[in-house]
């Protein structure tokens, strides 16, 4: 089974609410997945056990 580190529903709507009301463009891709971590999963599942 995968053991990725997705945030929570709850995260993500926080997340979204926080962009939202900054009333700015969205962020690149890359920039979504590095303030939600999803980074540091990707790198995790690529490093060798």
């Amino acid at each position: 089974m995968s053991d990725s580190k997705q945030p929570t529903k709850e995260q993500v709507r926080e997340y979204m609410g926080r962009r939202q009301r900054a009333r700015k463009p969205p962020p690149d891709p890359r920039e979504v997945r590095r303030q939600l971590g999803w980074d540091l999963a990707e790198i995790q599942r690529k490093t060798p056990r």
